[in-house]
């Protein structure tokens, strides 16, 4: 691990987990209201956490509102880290690390360059951005094989392609990064037809370049909509520590505000609503296995 990220707390919550055998939400949050909500259900879980941002509401909102994001969670009072999601064009990643060098700094990027072609492509597109986020002190998330799918601010890919846990090795060693997202069957947004993950492949993906290897690197699944919980613990028993969320606490806040505007006052819609959002994360603190887990465990 470089001098830089050896605080870094990104890899404090997710090295606690792998060693404490537990998964940990990273939430996507879009407004204050998830924010808040994310951070409300954490504290009552005792459980850490990460609050994640995709490149779009970064630009949306501007650097003001990454700045609250990053001090309202860090001045929780369990842990939770901030990260961005899938920043995957030049704009989107110098902006994440330009507002670093201004002093507004997330814990963590994901650098998304699995749209390329190759995977020296992917390499030589990502490995500067590697460098220069890890000298910055941010944990980095990269992306190889390849998901088929899309959500928010990610753009659509037809065809997925899995992850060769040889390939894993020299792609983890090239960019010197701890973190991997790989391609296991799952895909971005909604599922068409029941998921079929190759939990053998993550078993692989673990004795080649997981947490004890050369490479020690942590396992973040993606593509979880419409998972069912048997899933989920069975990808956290095989090592993903890191499970990004985007529509499960999404929805049901879109659909209280929908339902409730225009009836209630506005301050208890923004209630009921952030209520929505922390009750559904407070449903994967369980899932996981992290409650009670915030006094961090390395």
């Amino acid at each position: 691990m470089p001098e830089s990220t050896k605080n870094n707390l990104t890899l404090r919550i997710l090295r606690a987990a792998s060693n404490g055998g537990y998964g940990i939400l990273a939430q996507s949050c879009y407004d204050t209201q998830s924010v808040l909500g994310l951070i409300e259900a954490a504290e009552e879980a005792k459980s850490p956490a990460i609050a994640q941002l995709f490149p779009v509401t970064m630009q949306q909102f501007g650097i003001h509102f990454t700045s609250f994001v990053i001090q309202a969670c860090h001045a929780a009072k369990v842990p939770i880290a901030v990260h961005v999601d899938h920043a995957g064009t030049d704009e989107d990643i110098d902006r994440v690390l330009d507002w670093a060098e201004q002093g507004v700094a997330v814990d963590s990027i994901m650098i998304d360059c699995s749209h390329h072609d190759s995977d020296e492509d992917n390499i030589a597109m990502a490995k500067p951005y590697c460098q220069r986020a890890t000298k910055l002190g941010m944990a980095v998330e990269v992306e190889l094989g390849r998901l088929a799918g899309g959500e928010e601010g990610v753009r659509v890919i037809e065809e997925g392609a899995l992850t060769k846990p040889e390939k894993a090795e020299r792609f983890l060693t090239e960019l010197d990064v701890d973190l991997l997202a790989p391609s296991i069957g799952n895909i971005h947004g909604r599922y068409v037809s029941p998921p079929s993950f190759r939990l053998d492949l993550l078993d692989k993906l673990q004795s080649t370049v997981g947490p004890g290897t050369a490479s020690n690197a942590l396992i973040v699944l993606h593509g979880t909509d419409d998972l069912k919980d048997e899933l989920f613990r069975d990808c956290v028993a095989r090592g993903c520590v890191k499970i990004n969320v985007n529509s499960w606490a999404r929805n049901p806040q879109v659909e209280y505000l929908r339902d409730h505007l225009g009836k209630d006052g506005l301050p208890e819609v923004y209630d009921g609503a952030k209520a929505e959002f922390a009750r559904a994360c407070s449903r994967f603190f369980t899932l996981f296995g992290s409650v009670n887990k915030s006094n961090l465990e390395v």
